[in-house]
């Protein structure tokens, strides 16, 4: 296969599965960066990675900054070379899955703490015992019984194994 049909082929690689990347919550770039890196499968400079997705090396910085957070890439060092080098980590199920699951489970947290004020709110209200509040306090437990069970589903889908 010459050169121009492995770029065509790796480009449209890139396309497809960064789409799928961007499900997990990832900008376009982030996710075009780093399926490039994932096929480069060799440590790259910002300046090379820039060339390669014809961005900046800024665009490039702040990418690689949310994938290193959110640990899709890591810096390496390489013995001679005096700018940073990064690649993609290559347990992406893992990595990808521990990443949405976490913000599920944050997420999930946040508004359930959000519905127990309220509840309390309810529950120290002093016409607590009107039908309409005890109607909404009943529909709210059940809204908190849904990001309990919400929750221990995807604890249950931890793939750290």
């Amino acid at each position: 296969m010459n050169v121009t049909t492995v770029e065509n082929i790796s480009n449209k690689i890139i396309i497809e599965f960064a789409k799928t990347i961007e499900m997990f919550g990832m900008a376009p770039l982030e996710a075009r960066l780093f399926v490039y890196l994932y096929l480069k499968n060799k440590p790259q400079t910002l300046d090379e990675m820039g060339a390669a997705l014809g961005k900046s090396k800024t665009s490039m910085s702040t990418s690689i900054r949310s994938l290193s957070d959110a640990n899709l890439v890591t810096r390496v060092w390489r013995k001679g070379v005096r700018k940073d080098l990064y690649e993609a980590n290559h347990q992406i199920f893992k990595t990808f899955m521990n990443n949405y699951i976490n913000k599920w489970l944050d997420a999930s947290a946040h508004q359930m703490d959000a519905l127990e004020t309220i509840q309390q709110e309810i529950h120290e209200h002093p016409n607590r015992k009107t039908s309409d509040l005890n109607e909404l306090s009943d529909y709210l437990s059940q809204m908190i019984d849904f990001h309990i069970q919400l929750r221990e589903s995807f604890r249950q889908l931890n793939v750290d194994d």
